[in-house]
């Protein structure tokens, strides 16, 4: 006989849980993760395509989504994976292996930087090791190089 008085005192219970799951109540799901935050130095984006100068002598190095591509005067053009950037604090930094079998690394640094030769401000400093050289340079998106003059004013 106990058996039936403890069934008719959970038997609410049972219906309250059934019918909550009949509404389409689901478990506590966790909640989605936040989007990445975009990367972002010194106002450049930089999943854009980007462009790092140099001067004395002159040299390039192009990053975007096929790689990075280094080249300049007098200097065979190398290509390195893009494998992304790795981001801390006020830098960015790039690292691969060129198809001449050469270290390519790529630091941006949030910093304004004038190449010497114009009256551009480019708003990245950057510092490219390739193979033993050290290079010094400035950078910007290649957006912000096509829309602006050399005084860094739009282009009308």
């Amino acid at each position: 006989m106990r058996a039936p008085a403890i069934l008719a005192v959970l038997a609410p219970f049972a219906a309250l849980t059934l019918g909550a799951c009949a509404e389409g109540e689901a478990p506590d799901q966790p909640a989605p993760a936040p989007a990445a935050p975009e990367a972002v130095l010194g106002g450049v984006t930089l999943t854009e395509p980007l462009r790092v100068i140099g001067t004395e002598p002159f040299w390039a190095v192009n990053i975007n989504g096929d790689g990075l591509v280094y080249d300049g005067v007098d200097r065979p053009e190398e290509r390195a994976p893009n494998a992304g950037p790795q981001i801390a604090g006020t830098t960015a930094s790039w690292s691969g292996q060129t198809d001449q079998g050469r270290a390519l690394n790529v630091t941006l640094i949030e910093t304004p930087c004038s190449d010497g030769m114009s009256d551009r401000t480019y708003p990245l400093t950057a510092r490219v090791q390739i193979g033993e050289e050290a290079l010094n340079g400035c950078a910007a998106s290649v957006d912000f190089l096509m829309n602006t003059d050399e005084q860094g004013q739009p282009r009308t």
